[in-house]
C-alpha cells in the first residue's frame, strides 16, 4: 500500500478547499488531549505548524485496545484518515482515523505537561519541553516571523547582510562586562614578568571576548557597501537577574553611509512599523491567543504603533517634561543623568501616549563613537521609546571626523591599539554615516505581550543558568 506523505495540520485547517473533504490524509504530531467513551475516542493533535489542534475521531472497535492505550498526552503519533466537515464548533474539519501508529510513546505518569495552566516560572525549568505548550509555540512562531520580516525589510530596501564576528578583541560599548574567550590553562596560565596573564601565548595572540555588538564591524562594511545590517548573537556578562536582562541575546544593527541623524530616525520608525504590520498580517492566530491569555490590549497596542507618527524631541526637552511632571519617580531626574525605564515609559504612556524618539543626549552618558554636536555637550544620539518596553532602539549618527573621534577615545582612556582599524576608516574616505541597534528579544517582548524576556528566547542564558 502506498504511504501517504504527511500534510501539515495548518494546511488542513486553513485550506478552505472543499475539494479536500472526503480525501485521505496523513498527519503527524503530538497528542494534546484524549477523551471519549467506550465507542469513540477524540484525540487533539498538534504538529507545531499552527496554534490550533486538529481533532482526530477514532472508532474504538476499529483499533486494538493496547494501541489506543498508548495514545496519551505527550505521545507522538501518525494518523491516516479521511478529512470530513466537523459537526462541532471551533474548527471546520476533523479527521476520521483509519490507521494509527505510535511514533514515540510518553509515560502518562511522568510527562510534565499533563495539565493546563502551568506557570511560566515552572515552564522555564523545563525549557526542553515548553515549546509544546500553546504559549511557547505561539512565541516561537512569532519569533520566526519577525526574523523573516527583518531580513525581508532590509533586502527589499537595498541593504546587504553582514556577518560580524562573534569573537572580538574590542569592546564596542565600553561596558567592560564581556565573556572572555581563551584556550589558556585556567589553573596555570602563562604569566608576564609583571605577573599578569600573558595573552600573547593565547590562541589569537591577544585577549579576546564574545562580542557585545556587531556595530563597529558593520560600520566598516557600510563605508564600502553603503547600506548593511548585522543580525546575530551578542553577549553581556552582567550579573543582572531581572526580567529584562539576558547574558546571550540577538541584535539587529543596520549601518548606513550618507545617512544623518534625521535619516536614521526615519529608517528606525519605518522599520518598526513594517515589522509590527507584518506580525499583524501574518501571525493573527498566535496574536489572538496571546491577546486572550496574557494581554487583552496587545493587538490594539500593535495597531496603534502602526498608525502613530512618532514624537521627536530632544533629551533636554524630555528632562524638562519629567522634572515638571509631578511624578514620584524611583530614580531622580536631572540633566546629565541617564533616563530610566520609568522615565521613558512616562513619556510614552502618559505624556504623549505614542512612541517617542529622543535625540541629542549628553555626550558623557553615551558611547565614544557618536557624532558630537557643536555645543560641545551633546551628541547626535537617538533612542526610540515604546510603551511597556521603554527603549527599544538605540542609535546615533557616528562621528566621522578623525580628530574629534581620536580626542574622544583619549578622553575615555580607550586603548588606541584596540581601535586603530576603526580610526583608519576616518582617515581614508570618511563619510557621514549613521546606524542603530534593535534588541531582538525586546521586539519580541513587545509583539507578544510577554512580560519576561526569558520567555521570548528558546533557551535563556542568565546568571547561574545554562542548563540546555
Amino acid at each position: 500500500m502506498e504511504t501517504l506523505k504527511r500534510t501539515r495540520i495548518a494546511d488542513l485547517l486553513k485550506s478552505g478547499n472543499t475539494e479536500w473533504i472526503g480525501k485521505e490524509f496523513c498527519v503527524k504530531g503530538w497528542v494534546r488531549t484524549k477523551r471519549g467513551n467506550k465507542n469513540v475516542a477524540f484525540i487533539a493533535l498538534n504538529d507545531g505548524s499552527i496554534i490550533h489542534n486538529i481533532q482526530i475521531v477514532a472508532e474504538v472497535q476499529q483499533f486494538e485496545e493496547e494501541l489506543l492505550r498508548l495514545v496519551t498526552t505527550g505521545s507522538c503519533i501518525s494518523i491516516t484518515g479521511v478529512l470530513v466537515e466537523s459537526p462541532g464548533q471551533g474548527q471546520p474539519v476533523e479527521l476520521q482515523a483509519k490507521r494509527i501508529e505510535i511514533l514515540g510513546p510518553a509515560d502518562a505518569e511522568t510527562y510534565p505537561l499533563q495539565k493546563k495552566g502551568h506557570s511560566l516560572e515552572f515552564l522555564r525549568e523545563i525549557a526542553h519541553l515548553r515549546p509544546r505548550t500553546n504559549t511557547f509555540g505561539a512565541v516561537l512562531r512569532i519569533r520566526h516571523a519577525m526574523a523573516f520580516a527583518i531580513h525581508k525589510y532590509f533586502n527589499d530596501n537595498g541593504f546587504y547582510y553582514i556577518h560580524s564576528p562573534i569573537i572580538t578583541g574590542s569592546d564596542a560599548e565600553g561596558a567592560g562586562a564581556m565573556f572572555r574567550v581563551t584556550t589558556l590553562d585556567a589553573k596555570n596560565p602563562p604569566l608576564t614578568e609583571e605577573g599578569k596573564i600573558d595573552y600573547s601565548q593565547d590562541f589569537f595572540g591577544k585577549e579576546t571576548n564574545l562580542t557585545v555588538s556587531g556595530q563597529l564591524e558593520a560600520e566598516l562594511a557600510a563605508l564600502a557597501l553603503a547600506q548593511v545590517y548585522t543580525f546575530g548573537p551578542t553577549f553581556r556578562a552582567e550579573n543582572s537577574n531581572t526580567p529584562r536582562h539576558l547574558a546571550e541575546f540577538w541584535m539587529i544593527e543596520p549601518e548606513m553611509a550618507f545617512f544623518d541623524i534625521i535619516d536614521d530616525m526615519d529608517l528606525a520608525e519605518d522599520f518598526l512599523k513594517s515589522l509590527i504590520r507584518y506580525a499583524l498580517e501574518n501571525c493573527a492566530d498566535d496574536l489572538d491567543f496571546l491577546n486572550k491569555m496574557y494581554d487583552n490590549e496587545l493587538i490594539e497596542r500593535l495597531k496603534t504603533i502602526v498608525d502613530s507618527t512618532f514624537v521627536r524631541l530632544t533629551y533636554t526637552e524630555a528632562v524638562k517634561i519629567l522634572e515638571s511632571s509631578g511624578q514620584d519617580f524611583e530614580f531622580p531626574v536631572g540633566w546629565g543623568t541617564d533616563l530610566q525605564s520609568e522615565h521613558e515609559r512616562y513619556l510614552v504612556e502618559k505624556y504623549f501616549t505614542k512612541p517617542v524618539i529622543l535625540t541629542d543626549y549628553p555626550k558623557e552618558i553615551k558611547a565614544f563613537y557618536m557624532k558630537q554636536n557643536d555645543d560641545g555637550k551633546t551628541v547626535r544620539a537617538m533612542d526610540v521609546l515604546f510603551p511597556r518596553i521603554g527603549e527599544i532602539i538605540g542609535g546615533s549618527q557616528r562621528e566621522e571626523n578623525y580628530e574629534k573621534l581620536l580626542n574622544r577615545i583619549h578622553e575615555l582612556d580607550i586603548p588606541e591599539k584596540d581601535v586603530w582599524w576603526y580610526l583608519e576608516t576616518r582617515k581614508f574616505g570618511s563619510a557621514v554615516h549613521s546606524g542603530f541597534g534593535l534588541g531582538f528579544e525586546r521586539l519580541i517582548l513587545f509583539v507578544t505581550g510577554m512580560s519576561n524576556i526569558r520567555d521570548v528566547i528558546p533557551f535563556p542564558r542568565t546568571p547561574q543558568n545554562a542548563e540546555f
